[in-house]
């Protein structure tokens, strides 16, 4: 591990809810992060522009950079802003202006970065890579789904289990920006987020996963609070484990960061109507795997959902990372 630093650098690896959550957190413990975030989104508002414009999609990043923002509420309430009517209906205005930016720019890198200054965010938000890329999914019994909006929709309607996830095109070049983060990363944060469709995407972008396994940095990777219904049904801690390392290298972290805190009982029975669970922690397998649980209570239920607290979670990441050789707690 890298000597610690007093503001050290957060890379932190993702997509989706997860990422943008984590990231709000961190923003209040360090000024230095770079969110690497996926580039395989093609549903609702991203598919749209994505399959119109030609461009990247822009939701995930939209999204990181609104947690990362350090303007007035009112802005992040624009960037948010979704059309109820017309040919517009269900597009964030966040998304647009990232379509407008990247029109003016010629790269979703400039554009990317040009918002950034505008909403004068803490750190930076990188794609993991600006190639035009799809997920393809294998499933257990032979099935392949194209298009990752199609993936978890056909999973919940069937009891197959990805086995395996690509991308086509195979290897897209990373963004070089994103790898020189990695590189120089004082501490590497993988999750929290969709298994299959936020995390393992970014690690089949050509260089990504190397560059994680060459680092010297801190590893750890986040573990999701929940199953996700389509995805990770009726997975472990260690299954959750296993597929990141199937699909990269063995050992690719040295720590799993999961919730301690049991889901109240009215959270149980919303999260079980609709098919998903608290995940399970199976300390002794990780060991197996090479990889040191570490228990904290990250739990918020505010919504009558099961989510990380961004701020709890934040503040345990930072812990660890001071900790002189983080070990596993059982709380």
């Amino acid at each position: 591990m890298t000597t610690q630093k007093a503001d050290p650098a957060v890379v932190a690896i993702g997509g989706g809810t997860g990422l943008s959550t984590m990231l709000r957190g961190l923003k209040r413990q360090t000024n230095n992060i770079t969110a690497v975030v996926t580039m395989a989104d093609d549903g609702g508002g991203s598919g749209k522009l994505r399959d119109e414009l030609g461009m990247p999609p822009p939701g995930d990043v939209r999204n990181c950079l609104r947690a990362l923002a350090n303007t007035e509420p009112t802005m992040e309430q624009i960037l948010d802003y979704r059309f109820t009517e017309g040919c517009l209906k269900g597009q964030s205005l966040g998304n647009l202006v990232l379509a407008a930016l990247n029109d003016i720019s010629g790269s979703f890198y400039d554009a990317v970065r040009k918002l950034s200054e505008i909403l004068a965010i803490t750190g930076h938000v990188l794609p993991v890579t600006t190639e035009d890329v799809r997920l393809l999914a294998h499933f257990d019994d032979g099935t392949e789904v194209l298009g990752e909006s199609k993936i978890c929709e056909f999973k919940k309607n069937s009891d197959r289990r990805i086995s395996r996830i690509t991308v086509l095109p195979e290897n897209p070049p990373a963004l070089r920006e994103s790898i020189r983060a990695i590189e120089d990363a004082d501490l590497i944060l993988l999750g929290p987020g969709s298994l299959y469709t936020s995390i393992i995407p970014n690690l089949l972008t050509k260089g990504i996963a190397q560059a994680i396994a060459d680092s010297d940095a801190l590893k750890i990777y986040i573990l999701n609070v929940a199953t996700e219904v389509g995805e990770t049904d009726g997975y472990s801690a260690s299954d959750h484990v296993r597929a990141i390392f199937s699909h990269s290298s063995d050992r690719l972290f040295d720590y799993c960061l999961a919730n301690s805190t049991a889901f109240p009982e009215a959270v149980k029975h919303r999260h079980g109507e609709l098919g998903g669970s608290q995940v399970v922690v199976d300390s002794e397998e990780l060991e197996r795997l090479g990889v040191c649980p570490i228990l904290r209570p990250m739990l918020n239920c505010s919504d009558g959902y099961a989510h990380h607290d961004s701020t709890l979670l934040a503040s345990e990441i930072m812990s660890i990372y001071t900790a002189k050789s983080p070990t596993k707690i059982y709380i």
